[in-house]
């Protein structure tokens, strides 16, 4: 019995020395399969994350050339002092957007001789049940109409509307809206109607005060049976304003003479209340595809109340110390594009159209004005000239990702013999030459 129980104890404490070696084998060739399986679970997973995210861009590379130098200018700018011709590049985009269906976030930037600059930088979340109803938080375009949001590498001019850099100048803001939009499997997903809060300054800078401004729009875009025919139209809503850092406030109304000007409103409860910035404005487009080419009608309309100082109608992006000065305002802008037939090239003509101050014309602008009463009044000046701007331009698009286009403005201003300077039409037109490169 005694050796039985010493040759057992002996075989367990064998098999317990040389179980390890067996289990450390099998691990030894299971770890090969282990590996691989590990390894493309990995990259199945990286696969699905790229997937998810898009990197997207453009760079225009443009030459100009001005009727004079130094000229005051919405195409790309102000040309400096003694310069009449420039290089440059107006934009360098580089976007980055990670969609992972009912939520997503997007960041661009733009890189230009300028500088480096944010563009956009916002997310989005889409309610699962409908997917009708979305929330954007963060710098995006501003919802007003249509060509604040059409992107400047579609567009077939190469900038906005005078009256679209002039009242919202950069085009975005640091907010939050809320869309609804039925899915595209639905029979509503024509319907569209977005309504948000923003700062009312730009999205590349800080508030400056406590008032946040409304913007809403509503509309619809739809297509034909035949999809021979596009055609979409909008109204949008803004209403919002700025702290004012004065107790002075000039308004719109007439002198003793009957002239219309810039009336005084003198009150100490002026100072920190908010002056009001209104706009309505209407947009509508229609696409028509037909033998001659794809023919396309764009149109703008805006018109409202827009407060700034005496020395420009632009929006504030900063804090405003001087006094408040309230003008009227209308502005269009008018599209006929026409692809010439099944070749690469389009034409393009655009009107444009911007009043800063529908209350002064002509001669008005300028003129000496006539107190009575205890009523003051300070006269109007040079940026209550209204300017019309016809753009001839063909584009020509050499690939999906080369685009060159020749864009010739014809600037003119409304004249007045009280204004120096301005008692002829300015020298003013721009020449543009830009090659675009997209990816």
């Amino acid at each position: 019995m005694k050796k039985s129980t010493f040759r057992k104890a002996i075989l367990i404490a064998v098999v317990a020395m040389i179980s390890p070696v067996f289990m450390v084998a099998q691990e030894v060739e299971q770890t090969p399969f282990d590996t691989l399986a590990t390894s493309v679970s990995k990259v199945q997973s990286d696969l699905n994350l790229l997937k998810k995210i898009k990197v997207t861009g453009y760079i225009q590379a443009q030459y100009q050339i001005a009727d004079s130098a130094g000229i005051s200018s919405v195409a790309g700018g102000s040309f400096p002092a003694n310069v009449d011709n420039r290089f440059s590049v107006r934009r360098g985009r580089v976007k980055f957007t990670y969609d992972n269906t009912l939520t997503s976030s997007v960041i661009q930037i733009d890189v230009t001789e300028k500088g480096v600059a944010i563009k956009d930088a916002y997310i989005k979340i889409t309610e699962p049940w409908s997917k009708s109803l979305s929330l954007t938080a963060g710098v995006f375009d501003r919802p007003f109409g249509y060509e604040i949001s059409y992107s400047s590498s579609m567009r077939e001019s190469p900038e906005r509307a005078r009256m679209t850099q002039t009242l919202f100048p950069g085009e975005r803001d640091l907010g939050a809206k809320i869309t609804f939009q039925p899915p595209k499997t639905s029979k509503w997903n024509f319907f569209k109607a977005e309504a948000g809060l923003f700062n009312g300054s730009t999205g590349l800078t800080s508030d400056f005060d406590s008032k946040k401004d409304f913007i809403g729009n509503i509309g619809i875009n739809r297509t034909t049976k035949s999809e021979k025919i596009n055609y979409g139209f909008r109204a949008s809503y803004y209403n919002g304003g700025w702290r004012q850092s004065t107790s002075k406030v000039y308004t719109m109304a007439a002198d003793s003479l009957g002239l219309n000007a810039f009336l005084l409103d003198y009150d100490t409860a002026n100072y920190g209340a908010i002056t009001k910035r209104e706009y309505i404005g209407f947009d509508g487009q229609v696409n028509v595809d037909w033998a001659a080419g794809l023919t396309s009608f764009r149109a703008e309309y805006i018109q409202g109340l827009q407060p700034s100082i005496s020395s420009t109608s632009v929006s504030p992006v900063a804090l405003i110390t001087n006094d408040a000065f309230n003008r009227n305002f209308q502005g269009m802008y008018f599209y006929f594009l026409q692809n010439i037939a099944s070749t690469k090239f389009q034409f393009v003509f655009k009107y444009d159209i911007y009043d800063p101050n529908t209350d002064v014309k002509g001669d008005e602008i300028g003129k000496g004005v006539k107190n009575y009463d205890d009523l003051k009044f300070s006269k109007t000046n040079k940026n209550d000239i209204k300017y019309t701007t016809t753009g001839l331009g063909l584009v020509y698009r050499y690939d999906t990702n080369i685009k060159v286009t020749a864009y010739y403005d014809m600037v003119k201003n409304e004249t007045s013999k009280n204004l120096k300077g301005y008692s002829q039409d300015l020298s003013d037109n721009v020449f543009t030459l830009r090659l675009q490169y997209k990816f």
